[in-house]
């Protein structure tokens, strides 16, 4: 598979609400995440799919979800960016907001080696 098809793919999922899916078909085994701070007081730099596997657990755990829109993918090379924009609630808090988040992802032989992910709106 391409940079291309992948991110196709990837976009289509995430369209149809499925994160998690897409996470488990794509990531690398080895794959790294890094958000620019520490969700929950952890590490901002997350290894290996397990890890990843957490981090979407907890978000969902802790975030109720109104509504996301997803833009792109755009490619260049064996990368490619995504914009998303997610109505959410934190659960703690009670706080809701639109969350405008861009990511990037690094492909390596058809599955996400690196993504990293920049926001505002929190």
């Amino acid at each position: 598979m391409t940079t291309q098809d992948v991110a196709d793919d990837l976009v289509a999922m995430w369209k149809a609400g499925d994160f998690a899916g897409s996470g488990e078909k794509y990531w690398a085994e080895d794959a790294v995440s890094i958000e620019p701070v520490a969700p929950n007081g952890g590490d901002p730099v997350a290894r290996g799919k397990a890890a990843l596997r957490g981090k979407g657990e907890w978000w969902a755990g802790a975030h109720d979800v109104h509504g996301v829109e997803v833009e792109g993918p755009f490619v260049n090379g064996d990368r490619f960016v995504v914009r998303f924009k997610m109505d959410v609630t934190q659960k703690d808090s009670g706080q809701r907001f639109v969350m405008d988040e861009t990511a990037l992802y690094t492909i390596k032989d058809g599955k996400i080696a690196e993504e990293a992910y920049f926001y505002n709106g929190m």
